[in-house]
């Protein structure tokens, strides 16, 4: 039977931590994205308090924006897992 070599079993568990950090590092842009939706909604508040005759356009304005500020996040997430188990 052939021994390991510690450099071979260090190895190994250098790939799973680079994998976990480059996971965490990936969804670091989940952060971005629920501040993104903080702002988002809070515009859209101010926006209807200083015109609310634009309820409608700013709503949908305001649901375009947390669409993709989520898609980004999701991305995110995404990538991340990729990393982690791909």
């Amino acid at each position: 039977m052939k021994e390991q070599t510690p450099v071979a079993v260090f190895g190994q568990y250098n790939v799973t931590a680079a994998k976990q950090i480059g996971a965490g590092l990936a969804t670091i842009g989940m952060t971005g994205a629920g501040v993104g939706v903080g702002v988002i909604f809070g515009m859209l508040v101010l926006g209807l308090s200083r015109n609310p005759e634009m309820e409608a356009l700013l709503f949908r304005y305001t649901m375009l924006g947390f669409a993709i500020t989520e898609a980004i996040g999701l991305l995110c997430l995404i990538v991340g897992l990729i990393i982690l188990y791909g």
